[in-house]
């Protein structure tokens, strides 16, 4: 967890906000993918990749 602290110290200092949006979006299609890796919904899923 101090990753995400020390990224979210960076993005403040440099002044990075447009990181936000881009790690934001990495962490949603990722959780997505755990989310569905054993139902019925994962091929469905896997193509909007």
């Amino acid at each position: 967890m101090s990753f995400l602290s020390e990224l979210g110290e960076f993005m403040l200092a440099r002044k990075k906000y447009w990181l936000m949006p881009i790690v934001l979006m990495m962490a949603l299609l990722g959780g997505l993918l755990v989310l569905t890796k054993g139902s019925a919904i994962a091929p469905f899923v896997y193509t909007l990749f």
